[in-house]
């Protein structure tokens, strides 16, 4: 009899061992693929033109533009021409001719600058091209100075200014070119839109890049600086922030770049690491008159967080190695 309930229960128990074991694998990489992953956010810039330039045709000089009367008849209004043609004769005939070909002259000069004037107003005021470029760098987890140059960034960043946003772009650059040792993976690309449509393909490509992040714990955008204590830090690093943190072979830290700018400005396409140095150098020497908006974010942000080499390849498959 207990050999029989032992033949019985064996069966029973070894699937109820494999359904844990199963279970057990299944819930861990849950638990892995729902760990927080931070992200750091620097951004700023609208995708509204300047105020249009109105020209006027008058100016300071006086006797343009109005009626001007000289104390004793003299000047060019309406009193000293009605006694020529009136009253004149001979010299002052000719006199009156030559000033009337002098105004219609200056009839004429003043039509042309009005009408070049709505002409420069009106393609000003147009629908303008705009490059929305996108540039994303995989490095590896030893560059942490990395990211305390680009938290540095946000804490000090003037994001609602040209220069600003301008100066936002060039540092960022600037911290991963002088990192170039830890460059691992890059891709990115440029799309053009009218201006009309601009903002949207703008915010596309932010949100795709902010939806990786679990949470934004830094970020600068418009000025408004917030920043979020990381539920998965642990109280010793809190306490200890320049604890030296052990990064594992397989860990990366993801910059990605994002930039509207007027006209035409396109990236090459990235296959080496001389292809990526000459992209951000590109994206870093673009002036204020010509950025609308400016994006720059970043993963993991918080200290102790990190980015494994299977979120790298489920997140960002289209970075190519360099």
């Amino acid at each position: 009899m207990g050999k029989k309930l032992h033949r019985f229960f064996k069966p029973l128990f070894k699937t109820a061992f494999i359904l844990s074991l199963v279970l057990t694998l299944a819930f861990s990489h849950a638990d892995n693929a729902l760990a927080a992953r931070s992200g750091g956010r620097i951004g700023g810039g609208s995708f509204r033109m300047p105020s249009s330039r109105t020209y006027s045709p008058r100016s300071n000089m006086p006797g343009r533009g109005g009626y001007y009367a000289a104390p004793y008849g003299g000047g060019f209004g309406f009193p000293f021409l009605l006694p020529l043609w009136g009253f004149g004769g001979g010299f002052g005939g000719l006199f009156g001719i030559l000033i009337f070909f002098a105004m219609a002259n200056f009839l004429v000069q003043t039509f042309r600058r009005v009408t070049s004037g709505e002409t420069e107003e009106a393609n000003y005021s147009s629908n303008p091209s705009v490059s929305v470029t996108r540039l994303q760098v995989g490095l590896l987890a030893q560059a942490r100075n990395l990211q305390t140059e680009l938290n540095q960034i946000a804490e000090a960043a003037d994001t609602n200014t040209p220069a600003g946003r301008s100066e936002v772009l060039q540092e960022a650059s600037l911290a991963l070119l002088r990192h170039p040792e830890y460059w691992v993976y890059a891709g990115g690309g440029t799309q053009q839109a009218k201006l009309n449509s601009a903002e949207s393909q703008f915010n596309r490509l932010s949100l795709a890049e902010r939806s990786k992040f679990s949470e934004e714990t830094l970020s600068n955008v418009n000025n408004q600086l917030k920043a979020v204590l990381s539920k998965e830090a642990l109280p010793g690093e809190l306490d200890n922030p320049t604890r030296l943190i052990s990064e594992g072979p397989g860990e990366y830290i993801i910059v990605t770049l994002l930039a509207a700018t007027l006209g035409k400005c396109e990236i090459p396409a990235i296959n080496s690491a001389d292809d990526l140095r000459q992209a951000l150098r590109q994206i870093g020497s673009l002036s204020g008159e010509q950025l609308l908006a400016i994006e720059v974010l970043w993963t993991p942000q918080a200290e102790g967080d990190t980015l494994t080499s299977d979120d790298l390849f489920a997140e960002y498959p289209d970075l190519k190695l360099v």
